[in-house]
């Protein structure tokens, strides 16, 4: 049970909250932009099969989508790429609210006086490749986050785009573009961080919602990321959020939403559709919910030993309706689209239905794939 703002009650089932969790964010498509404000965020992802994470995301929401859209359209936008609670692309208004970001750790003197002549080479160019800059200043290389070798101008690059010194201008074949950058003075006192801190969590919870208790707790806390410089106060912004979002408990679970929002209502009922999702889609992101709504375990297996993989390399949830029933892997062989199928129950759906909504389905996706 919930009480709503008129003090009324409902009974909220799990199979509410499952069609409420697919509807609120399978919006009618829409523009780039809007799709992208209305989404809050969109993760980004390089690996490309059939497509990149975050043109499988939007495929769903943009009118006329087409794989490669968001980077061409990207300079044109106002949007802004960045780390919030994973790396992707959200709205500028929203990106400001993180910085100015003050990361945990200080650079050195050496590397403080590296950055800054990088940033005068970045400034006076307008905006540079990061080959430019390494071969202006020829850096060397250095040992990356997996225990590698890395480019160390393009660890450089990196690190002065996530203190919010950089920007994405645009990007050249996958590869980032720099322009410098300047984010307006933070806020002055603990209300208007206080005040940031929550636009941030509404940012969460209108994405991922309905969310379970464990998942808000764990989402508001990788804000450690996005806002470094306010780690501290992430306890205080769970507590704040607990006390203002609608919620429930349904079979031992508190689940979390907008509270302007109501999970019963009947424009959240399923249409006889098929999509196959990202595997970072904000309907299936979060594993933990995932399995309390759809009974079975989705894994991300692109970075498992291909003897250890079940589901495959880059396996796209299946959606029918409310359900997610299974997996596919797809790939483009000679210009065409091959598909391979999984399903929990063990075979597909015998509904005619189905089958006519699957290959509308694979049609579209050879239409966003432009073959």
């Amino acid at each position: 049970m919930r009480a709503d703002n008129s003090g009324q009650s409902m009974l909220i089932r799990l199979d509410d909250l499952r069609s409420y969790a697919v509807a609120r964010t399978l919006f009618a498509p829409t523009t780039l932009g809007r799709a992208i404000n209305r989404l809050g965020f969109v993760q980004a992802d390089p690996i490309r099969s059939p497509a990149r994470a975050q043109d499988l995301i939007l495929r769903h929401r943009v009118k006329d989508y087409r794989a490669g859209d968001l980077e061409h359209r990207y300079p044109t936008l106002a949007v802004a790429e960045d780390f919030f609670v994973n790396y992707g692309f959200l709205p500028v208004a929203r990106q400001a609210l993180m910085h100015p970001r003050v990361p945990r750790t200080r650079w050195s003197a050496a590397t403080a006086r590296r950055a800054q002549a990088a940033l005068d080479f970045v400034r006076e160019r307008g905006a540079v490749h990061p080959r430019e800059v390494d071969a202006h200043f020829s850096h060397g290389r250095v040992t990356n986050y997996w225990g590698g070798a890395s480019n160390a101008t393009t660890h450089l690059l990196d690190d002065m785009h996530y203190r919010g010194l950089l920007r994405v201008a645009r990007r050249v074949n996958g590869i980032r573009v720099y322009a410098a950058h300047q984010h307006a003075p933070g806020p002055a006192d603990a209300a208007g961080r206080d005040a940031r801190l929550d636009e941030l969590v509404d940012v969460i919870v209108k994405k991922y919602a309905p969310l379970p208790g464990l998942s808000l707790n764990g989402l508001v806390r990788r804000l450690r990321y996005g806002a470094p410089q306010w780690a501290e106060d992430l306890d205080g912004a769970l507590e704040r959020a607990r006390r203002r979002l609608a919620s429930t408990r349904v079979e031992g679970i508190d689940w979390y939403w907008p509270a302007d929002e109501n999970p019963c209502s009947a424009r959240h009922r399923p249409e006889d559709e098929v999509r196959l999702l990202a595997p970072f889609d904000p309907i299936v992101w979060d594993r933990r919910r995932f399995e309390q709504l759809w009974s079975w375990s989705y894994r991300f297996e692109a970075y498992t030993p291909p003897p250890k993989r079940k589901l495959g390399y880059y396996a796209l949830p299946l959606l029918w309706r409310d359900r997610v029933i299974g997996w596919a892997n797809l790939s483009v062989n000679d210009g065409k689209l091959a598909s391979d199928f999984g399903y929990v129950a063990g075979s597909r759906p015998q509904d005619r239905s189905f089958a006519r909504e699957l290959e509308a389905e694979l049609a579209r996706m050879r239409v966003f794939l432009r073959l």
